[in-house]
């Protein structure tokens, strides 16, 4: 990429160099750093916003906090109260005594008129006698079914719920919510203090942001802007769900406007539930001041740089002319042209660099011939060399199989006499010619396994029910070219080493598939095994570059053939348990005998 690059700087004039120079070098970084000043203040002015946010949204939590206090004192008080036990757990027999009862009970009254946060005082009870005269409610289905009711019985701790109206008994504010028990009726209540509606939004109008604040349901029960309550927050166009925002600060449309909300909790005092503060500002007033003074820098750092440019393209016109030749001779060498010459006169840094180009063509044009000289003699080298080693490992197949085979023919002759005597030496012959008629430097999969089968039929008859065998090839790879005696010297090894210290009979198999254009082969075994240690030892003599010990000529034979033939991919791969068998395998391109 970077010769690329290079060679595009060295087919461009001097004047689009110097200019493209001054854009990267001056007029990038001039821009780059003026927006980075611009997002600056802009960054500042939304953080100082924030900032304002947070500690207006911290001043209403406290004001609110304060607010709340008052109706949780009263719920404590009225929670010990004997009079309210007593009117709403008795039972009355007749109107006459119950508005006697209700007209004696004044505290409700009192605290409304003494506490300018509260708008009223209720209590829910299930006593049937009792009749709704807006203090005092019996419980009706619908109440019993209501969201702040159920939340109200499962703690005695105080709840703040904004109450939807109602039919028959409007409450629409803010509402404290409690359960009052009493043990020794075994009954209970839930009392409601509503707030002062009027009081609560006081509380957010001297805001300078949009501010509202939500029960846990998302009810919204105060705002600076009081249309809003009463709604929920899934009705207000935020776009993010507020309601299962966590605390902080974040970024959202509102109303179609880029905007900042700061979001904060409060949980008033001893209370089961928190109200969640809300505090929204609209990015674009915050941000305008800001945004005009950095267009304005903008616009005077562009007119320097524009006639900066100017004068830089005037510059580099005067001097691109004495290097334009230059430039077109280094143009010719970029695109291959070895032979160009530079014929530019003058003693001053151009002519220098005119006579330097052309040492420089000459010194590459004799770099290039004697690297063209030296690869041809490299090549020619390892050709020599790879046909010398693969004629002599091809000669370097062990045949003491044939010998112990013949000796055991013999033994075997010598005792029974049968015609499976003949069927051997059928065998041994089939095989001992096959080996001899090797020449050509290949044969297929199909002929390689009539060998291999040929001498797994001998050292069967050699060791009997100690050995078993099966190969299995598929048909698509049965004509596939490979070099002889790729795989009788992995068998032989398998048998060899295989039936070393194992009693009972081992089984060699010989899988062959052909999968994606590649022929797997694998030779395996459940002979005696190989430990970790001498696997290692192993794969290092087949794979080293001196000869190795004499019992693994055979493996170190295939392993380099392959590799010769086919590339370092394409080695032998040995896995083994000690005790419980080896696997040989390799793999090998279903195009033929190609070096990859």
């Amino acid at each position: 990429m970077l010769k690329r690059l290079i060679r595009i700087s060295n087919n461009l004039k001097l004047k689009h160099k110097l200019l493209i120079s001054y854009v990267l070098v001056v007029m990038i970084p001039v821009l780059i750093i003026g927006l980075a000043v611009t997002g600056y203040f802009r960054q500042q002015a939304l953080d100082n916003a924030i900032g304002q946010t947070i500690n207006n949204v911290d001043k209403i939590k406290s004001q609110t906090a304060t607010l709340l206090r008052v109706p949780t004192d009263i719920s404590d008080i009225l929670m010990f109260n004997n009079e309210l036990k007593e009117i709403v757990n008795k039972r009355y027999t007749s109107v006459m005594e119950l508005t006697s009862a209700y007209l004696s009970y004044k505290d409700f009254q009192e605290y409304k008129r003494q506490y300018r946060e509260v708008a009223g005082i209720r209590f829910y009870s299930a006593n049937p006698t009792l009749i709704n005269n807006l203090e005092f409610i019996p419980l009706d289905e619908k109440t019993k079914e209501s969201y702040w009711y159920q939340k109200a019985l499962l703690s005695t701790s105080t709840g703040w719920f904004y109450i939807p109206d109602k039919e028959d008994n409007p409450v629409h504010k803010l509402s404290l919510v409690r359960k009052v028990p009493f043990p020794e009726y075994r009954t209970e209540g839930v009392l409601m203090i509503e707030i002062n509606q009027d009081e609560l939004n006081e509380l957010l109008r001297q805001e300078p942001f949009e501010t509202l604040i939500a029960d846990e349901q998302g009810y919204v029960v105060a705002a600076k802007n009081t249309d809003l309550v009463g709604k929920t927050l899934d009705e207000l166009d935020f776009g993010v769900d507020l309601q299962n925002q966590a605390k902080g600060t974040l970024e959202a449309d509102f109303q179609g406007e880029p905007s900042n909300i700061v979001i904060d909790e409060l949980r008033p005092v001893s209370s089961m539930n928190s109200l969640k503060v809300i505090s929204v500002f609209a990015t674009k007033n915050i941000v305008k001041d800001a945004n005009t003074i950095s267009l304005i820098g903008m616009v005077f750092i562009s007119l320097v740089l524009v006639i900066a440019l100017l004068l830089v393209y005037i510059i580099s016109f005067l001097t691109s002319n004495r290097l334009l030749r230059l430039s077109k001779h280094l143009n010719k060498l970029a695109l291959g042209d070895l032979n160009v010459s530079s014929r530019i006169d003058g003693n001053d840094e151009i002519g220098q660099l005119s006579r330097q180009f052309n040492y420089m063509v000459k010194s590459i044009n004799e770099l290039m011939t004697q690297v063209v000289e030296a690869t041809e003699q490299n090549n020619q080298l390892e050709i020599a060399q790879k046909e010398i080693k693969l004629k002599m490992m091809a000669s370097q197949i062990n045949p003491h199989f044939l010998f112990n085979a013949l000796e055991s023919i013999r033994m075997k002759a010598h005792i029974k006499g049968e015609a499976e005597i003949a069927n051997i030496v059928r065998l041994l012959g089939k095989l001992m010619r096959k080996s001899l008629e090797i020449g050509s430097g290949k044969t297929t999969f199909q002929a390689e396994l009539e060998m291999v089968s040929s001498y797994l039929e001998i050292q069967k008859f050699r060791y009997g029910d100690r050995l078993a065998f099966q190969i299995h090839i598929d048909p698509d790879a049965e004509k596939i070219y490979i070099p002889p005696l790729i795989i009788q010297p992995l068998v032989e090894n398998a048998i060899v080493h295989g039936l070393e210290n194992k009693e009972g009979t081992v089984h060699v198999n010989i899988m062959i598939h052909l999968v994606n254009d590649i022929v797997q082969v694998h030779v395996k075994d459940d002979g005696a095994g190989i430990t970790p240690e001498r696997l290692a030892e192993v794969m290092q003599f087949i794979r080293g570059p001196e000869e190795p010990e004499r019992s693994r000529i055979g493996l170190r034979n295939v392993h380099q053939r392959l590799t010769l033939t086919y590339g370092e991919p394409y080695g032998l791969q040995i896995t083994s348990v000690y005790g419980e068998g080896t696997e040989i395998s390799f793999d090998l391109p279903s195009g033929g005998e190609q070096h990859v």
